[in-house]
């Protein structure tokens, strides 16, 4: 049986459309971000990403990450379709002043990197004594 060249060909007249051979200009890392009273978190979607293709880095309040999920087709052969972006990706946010972005934790589990970042001790509910029983003059 031989090889047909014309194969992508044929996808497109099942699909109607042209096979995606790079990717989508601007393609962004997925995320959810969500707090409870201690932390933010953060999970960002990097399926096929080895943990050690993640980068993660933290200046002046803005997280950068970049992730590279390599191409699994050879470099010899002939791509017949490719949908799953491959490449380098990178999504920076900016971060409040009122998270600890010491105190940053992330995990990498299953193609999810999670984010726990908790929020800074100045910027926690706390509650305010009020004292009382006398006149007192307070000054500044």
């Amino acid at each position: 049986m031989a090889v047909r060249d014309d194969m992508p060909r044929d996808l497109d007249r099942l699909t109607g459309r042209p096979v995606p051979t790079a990717p989508a200009a601007g393609a962004l890392i997925p995320a959810d971000a969500w707090r409870d009273d201690e932390a933010f978190y953060l999970q960002f979607d990097l399926p096929g990403v080895d943990r050690a293709g993640i980068d993660l880095t933290i200046e002046r309040g803005r997280l950068t990450l970049t992730a590279e999920r390599p191409s699994p087709i050879p470099a010899h052969a002939h791509a017949v379709l490719t949908e799953r972006l491959t490449g380098r990706f990178t999504r920076c946010l900016e971060l409040s002043d009122a998270l600890d972005t010491d105190a940053i934790e992330a995990h990498h589990d299953n193609g999810v990197l999670t984010l726990r970042i908790p929020f800074s001790a100045h910027a926690k509910p706390r509650k305010i004594p009020i004292s009382g029983g006398g006149r007192k003059q307070l000054t500044a």
